[in-house]
């Protein structure tokens, strides 16, 4: 779950982050307000949207009056963006953070993720306004284990790395200590504070903020779910026991597991398909469930098949996912050519729950196969 850069700024202040002076506007006459209240007497105005939308819009904007905010914030509000990867769809620009501008004399980059290789988090950093150190040879990595026992004389090895001035080195120190509690106590998978600026009058500000957190850790995190900005319709499939993200395709896709659900759509891509949606029917989603993911792939005009890739497993049925299906043709009343790939348990009885529920199913043995079928039935 990504959040909006004011979302992230104001969530890592309880943990020690500074940044400008700044308020969010959804109106160009609210941006043009919040300007006159900030002392500054030159401004930055961002678009508020997640990275997977970026073009010349989502850059920042300065100006140099409330005016001329509220001019910028007027150019920007209700644009839409192409996402930049495939089936991302559009994304309309609804907030501005508005913020005074400032001068830095050093800027660094933290950031904070987990390593799959060593299972573990890692804080890296690096010197932007130091060439001698702003390479990939001045990119350093310490490895924090589980973010809870790491030896202090790490972070301080890491800011002398960096070339922190020796006034700031304290606080830069705090700082990123602050930054892996709280990556440990937000459940975050990523933190990236790009730039941390240092300023003339000694001071350390975030002029830039990213925070991810683990979706799977949401249920722990119940106040930051609430600021979730994503889809309303796949926030919706979430609360199903579905994991599910529209496409901008044409083949209707279902899979019991994120792997399987992955090979699934690399495969009808592989057929020169378009898939309209990734499914992931997690084990805990019950028939009705199953209804509800089914019902939304039914429901988009767009859809002209559908492929049905499961393995039953000791607590998923294959049975269980067929009569969702057949509540979702009963609820929505359309059909469409469906192709089937069962394996596991209860497969057989599935293809028996198929046929109760008047649901005519092309079955296929093997996953490539069936994507074939899938994609042959959409033209």
């Amino acid at each position: 779950m990504k959040l909006h850069e004011f979302q992230a700024k104001q969530i890592l202040s309880d943990f020690g982050l500074l940044a400008p002076e700044s308020g969010v506007a959804i109106t160009p006459e609210q941006a043009q307000e919040i300007a006159r209240g900030l002392k500054a007497s030159r401004f930055v105005v961002k678009a508020q949207i997640h990275d997977h939308f970026r073009n010349k819009l989502t850059e920042e904007h300065f100006a140099n009056s409330p005016v001329e905010v509220g001019k910028t914030a007027r150019s920007l509000l209700g644009q839409a963006i192409a996402g930049n990867t495939p089936g991302a769809g559009d994304q309309a620009i609804k907030r501005v953070l508005v913020e005074a501008a400032v001068s830095a004399e050093h800027v660094f980059v933290l950031s904070l993720f987990v390593d799959p290789a060593a299972g573990g988090i890692m804080l890296s950093g690096y010197n932007r306004s130091d060439p001698a150190k702003s390479g990939a040879a001045g990119v350093l990595r310490l490895d924090l284990g589980t973010g809870h026992d790491f030896p202090e004389q790490d972070v301080e090895h890491l800011v002398a790395h960096l070339g922190v001035p020796d006034p700031q080195r304290e606080t830069f120190s705090a700082l990123a200590r602050g930054l892996v509690r709280a990556f440990v106590e937000l459940d975050a998978s990523q933190i990236d504070i790009d730039p941390l600026a240092i300023l003339p009058d000694g001071s350390l500000l975030a002029l830039g903020a990213q925070l991810t957190l683990d979706d799977n850790a949401l249920v722990r995190q119940p106040a930051l779910l609430a600021l979730r900005c994503e889809d309303e319709l796949e926030i919706n499939a979430q609360h199903h026991q579905l994991n599910y993200v529209r496409l901008d395709g044409d083949i209707g896709l279902a899979a019991n597991g994120a792997g399987l659900g992955l090979a699934t759509l690399d495969m009808v891509r592989a057929a020169n398909g378009r898939p309209a949606n990734f499914m992931d029917i997690r084990t805990t989603a019950t028939s009705l469930d199953i209804a509800h993911g089914f019902g939304l792939i039914l429901n988009n005009p767009n859809v002209r098949s559908l492929l049905v890739n499961v393995h039953g497993g000791g607590m998923q049925p294959c049975d269980t996912i067929a009569e969702g299906l057949g509540i979702a043709i009963r609820r929505t009343g359309r059909t469409l050519p469906t192709v089937v790939r069962l394996a596991g348990n209860n497969a057989a009885f599935a293809r028996t729950r198929f046929e109760n529920f008047g649901c005519r199913i092309i079955d296929c043995p093997d996953m490539w196969s069936a994507a074939k079928q899938a994609v042959a039935a959409a033209r």
